[in-house]
């Protein structure tokens, strides 16, 4: 798998927004098949940082109802929060 098949999007919101100025944390959507190993190199070959830590963790999909009877079921992902060194920051969160 290629590095940029591995991280798919960054997630913004106010628990990373947290993450990020409490933790020097940063949360990435990644592909189903990618583990700890294959975010670790591609954050770190993508953004030129030192990472330290990496957790994964497996959303479930959900279901939810339109109309009357007809439900739509979005599908499962997966979410990597990474935990930079010290003093290092990812150029694409800041400013935003």
């Amino acid at each position: 798998m290629y590095v940029y098949d591995v991280l798919k999007r960054p997630i913004m919101g106010e628990k990373a927004d947290r993450l990020t100025d409490e933790f020097n944390q940063y949360v990435f959507e990644v592909d189903k098949r990618a583990n700890k190993k294959m975010v670790k190199e591609a954050v770190e070959k993508v953004f030129d940082v030192h990472v330290v830590d990496v957790h994964i963790i497996n959303m479930p999909p959900k279901t939810r109802r339109v109309g009357n009877r007809v439900s739509i079921r979005k599908p499962g992902w997966k979410k990597a929060i990474v935990t930079l060194a010290p003093g290092e920051s990812l150029q694409i969160f800041e400013g935003v």
